[in-house]
């Protein structure tokens, strides 16, 4: 009992800290026409001069910051103004602290500093000085950081506006971004959606424009489930490409699928040169866990390079739906319009890889993911779910795995739910090293088929679905298994950018009036049947919808270049992605 009232004490605390921040942010952020009688005309000029702060790109914004024709205040101004807007229309702050942002670049010298003016926000789960690291959890409020995380160290020594934490779900894992220390944050396109993982707060904040630059964690989507239900654009790098440190992991202590550090960005641009002006910074002297790799320029399409693109249409487990393979679809045309090569891809098998990354990070029977957990506390069911059957006897659920096989008909449908099952339980030291063995030699076999195949670069879809609807019973009938075709990538460590492509659309998406009786659907297992149960092409018309573009280790230049491609591809054939403008 003591326990639950903490918990309620607690979270009304934290509720009512960010609603005193929100409610003296509009003041901090004021135009300046806002102390003289409002006109008409001068709210037109307001809105002009937001607009015209607004349309800079990265670089025009580092640029015009450094050289003093913009203040940095006046963009404090104008994208905090943007999120209060995106916090009132999706719920997807956890922090806000416009004056401490405003006091400490307050005179600040602009010239030289790569990030001069950049409004960057940051993931709850990243320390920042001063302010709350709660992963969602009520037991973690009140307990502000004591240092910045070195990556927020050198976002300020760059010049970064540091203003805003974004919300994320209780202990991060899940497909929708709700707590009961944040509440629920929905997506911009349509409050009927999940934003996306557990950057979903973030990803809502940029799609409304309310930050440029959002710095987020991966462990397995975390970054690129949001960026692709919310028109935005990310990469997951390989650990140890950017610093880690003070970026807490809902895993602590897992080694074998670390915790990665990866921002988010409205734009390709923004995003690419988010990345390459971090590395003028040289992390690795900012943190131990950063490997010295300095930044190397790849520009496929300034050299005319044709590329060799391999196709993973389907992971074997979940069949995308409609929306999603059209996405794909669309940019392997796009592609071989424009000259590259388009291939499909047959990797070593997906659920084997699966099969031990999921034991791996669940190695602890998911213990250290809700230690901080309270009575009364909730958690996505999904997750609950998860450590529900990891709780079960070895024995019953080998026993349920051969049931499955045995009276699932057509015959084998169920083979890799059954294949996951029969091996979802806590592991000893001894049986987790030897996992890792077995996740190395995939590794390896994964290596060397891509290296077999010639590859440049790899495409897929993010998620079986556009997006997770937000009644959570939604996300424990997808489970957590639906996550494979980002999850896969963590595994392998290998670069993973998300990138809008389209929107849903109901008369091009829609599942046959008769799909549930189709032998595609009759074939598929239990978990891919819930995730096809959830796709509504009506329901979901006008979401997001996009791709994968995956690269080898440490390659995170060549995929951001290779997203590029794409994004020109899809261009030159008259299918750019145009991002929403909310108001």
């Amino acid at each position: 009992m003591s326990s639950f009232l903490a918990h309620r004490r607690d979270s009304a605390r934290k509720h009512e800290q960010l609603r005193s921040s929100i409610a003296r942010s509009p003041a901090l952020c004021a135009h300046s026409s806002a102390a003289t009688p409002t006109t008409s005309r001068s709210d037109a000029a307001d809105n002009d001069a937001d607009a015209k702060v607004l349309a800079l790109s990265l670089s025009e914004l580092a640029a015009a910051c450094a050289d003093n024709s913009v203040a940095s205040s006046d963009v404090l101004h104008v994208y905090g103004r943007r999120a209060l807007d995106a916090h009132e229309a999706t719920n997807c702050l956890a922090d806000i602290f416009l004056d401490e942002a405003e006091s400490s670049n307050a005179g600040a010298s602009h010239t030289l500093r790569p990030l001069a003016g950049v409004p960057v926000s940051i993931k709850d789960c990243i320390d920042v000085a001063g302010h709350d690291t709660t992963l969602g959890f009520s037991a973690r409020a009140g307990h502000p950081a004591r240092a910045d995380a070195p990556l927020v160290r050198l976002l300020r020594d760059a010049g970064a506006l540091l203003y805003a934490k974004s919300t994320l779900p209780t202990a991060c894992l899940s497909f929708e971004c709700s707590s009961d220390l944040f509440g629920a944050t929905t997506n911009p396109y349509n409050p009927a959606f999940s934003p996306g993982a557990s950057t979903g707060g973030g990803a809502a904040l940029l799609a409304y424009q309310g930050s440029m630059v959002e710095v987020g964690t991966d462990i397995g989507g975390s970054v690129r489930y949001p960026a692709a239900y919310c028109g935005v654009y990310a990469v997951k790098g390989t650990h140890g490409r950017l610093p880690s440190t003070g970026c807490v992991s809902c895993t602590p202590g897992l080694e074998s699928i670390p915790t990665i550090t990866a921002p988010l960005a409205r734009t390709l641009d923004d995003l690419q040169e988010f990345w390459r002006r971090v590395f003028e910074m040289r992390p690795w002297e900012y943190d131990q866990t950063c490997a010295p790799i300095p930044w190397r320029a790849v520009d496929y399409i300034a050299t005319g390079q044709k590329l060799r693109f391999g196709v993973l249409a389907d992971d074997g487990v979940i069949p995308p739906t409609p929306a999603a393979a059209r996405a794909l679809e669309e940019v392997t045309r796009a592609l071989i319009k424009q000259g590259h090569e388009v291939v499909k891809f047959t990797p070593p098998s997906p659920l084997e890889g699966l099969k031990v990354g999921y034991q791996l990070m669940f190695s602890d029977g998911a213990h250290s993911v809700l230690a901080d957990k309270r009575l009364g506390e909730f958690v996505g069911p999904a997750l609950l779910t998860v450590r529900f059957i990891l709780r079960l006897p070895l024995w019953l659920k080998r026993l349920n795995a051969t049931f499955l096989r045995w009276f699932s008909r057509p015959w084998g449908r169920n083979e890799a739910w059954a294949a996951l099952l029969e091996v979802f339980h806590p592991r000893t030291a001894y049986e987790e090293r030897a996992l890792v063995v077995e996740r190395d030699a995939y590794r390896a076999a994964w290596f060397d088929a891509w290296r077999d195949a010639k590859l440049d670069l790899l495409l897929t879809v993010p998620h079986a679905l556009p997006a997770v609807p937000m009644d959570p019973k939604a996300s424990d009938k997808a489970t957590l298994v639906s996550a494979g075709y980002a999850f896969l990538y963590n595994v392998l460590d290998c670069v993973a950018g998300a990138m809008p492509v389209t929107y849903v659309d109901a008369a091009q998406d829609a599942h046959p009036p008769d799909y549930q009786s189709a032998p595609a659907y009759l074939g598929m297992n239990d978990v891919a049947r819930g995730v096809h149960d959830l796709y509504d092409a009506k329901a979901m018309h006008g979401l997001p919808v996009g791709v994968q573009v995956i690269g080898g280790r440490y390659q995170e230049e060549h995929v951001l270049a290779g997203m590029k491609v794409v994004e020109h591809a899809l261009w030159e054939s008259g299918r750019g992605f145009v991002p929403r403008k909310f108001q």
